[in-house]
């Protein structure tokens, strides 16, 4: 249980959900954890879960001063940062494009799109001085295989799929990896909201789209993060990893 030993992880959106199974995860393959989240009481109660391998910050991703803040409490406790987990996530409830209101546009912009623009301008010299590193993000099936009633949550995580292959090819030379995970719709928090309402009615009909017949878990997400982060995908970038049960075929 030793595949991340010696190397630092912040975890964005780490409170619950999919990032508390990879904070939980990679801890468990003995990386120290930056549990990081709006919600520091989660976060504190994800790193206490943990122990002394991890720290709890207060982060909103859509500030550049917050995400630079985050990155420098991770140096400071434990000296280098391996591992940038852009996992934190907005989304609304299912519904028209229409009667999305500019300031949740610009909140889904801003959780989904921005937040990785300002990580990587956080963590790229650090990783490069250091010899590398790696990036990874929580995409969504939702930006390989779009479905109506969420177009602009669509929209963002396209953008990251996007946004990820780009910058795998640009941090090649500096020996950064850059990969994505493409979950479907799972065990969080946001569930209800991306099916409309969470009723067992709801659950079945959605799991009849999944091909291996029920929803992501945190651990299926975390043990994919996990392998990315390793030095097992050490020549693995670009990639969107679908963790979808077969989903987007």
């Amino acid at each position: 249980m030793t595949r991340l030993a010696g190397k630092t992880a912040i975890i964005t959106g780490a409170a619950s959900g999919f990032g508390e199974g990879m904070a939980k995860r990679f801890a468990e393959e003995g990386a120290n954890v930056v549990v990081a989240d709006l919600n520091l009481k989660g976060a504190q109660k994800v790193a206490a879960a943990i122990g002394a391998k991890a720290i709890a910050v207060h982060a909103d991703v859509t500030r550049k001063d917050e995400v630079e803040s985050m990155v420098q409490a991770a140096a400071d406790q434990f000296g280098r940062i391996d591992i940038m987990v852009n996992n934190a996530g907005f989304t609304y409830r299912n519904g028209s494009m229409l009667d999305v209101d500019e300031s949740t546009f610009d909140l889904i912009t801003g959780v989904n799109m921005k937040s990785i623009y300002y990580a990587a301008l956080a963590v790229v010299p650090i990783m490069e001085a250091q010899g590398g590193g790696t990036i990874i993000t929580t995409a969504s099936t939702a930006g390989l295989r779009p479905r109506p009633g969420l177009t602009w949550y669509n929209a963002s995580k396209g953008w990251a799929i996007s946004a990820t292959k780009s910058m795998a090819i640009e941090l090649a030379p500096k020996k950064i990896r850059v990969n994505c995970l493409c979950p479907v719709a799972g065990e969080t928090p946001m569930l209800g909201l991306f099916m409309g309402e969470d009723t067992p009615e709801k659950r079945a009909q959605f799991k009849a789209t999944v091909p291996l017949g029920r929803l992501s878990t945190p651990l299926d997400v975390a043990n994919a993060a996990l392998w990315l982060a390793s030095d097992e995908a050490e020549f693995i970038t670009g990639v969107a990893l679908e963790v979808d049960g077969g989903r987007c075929i």
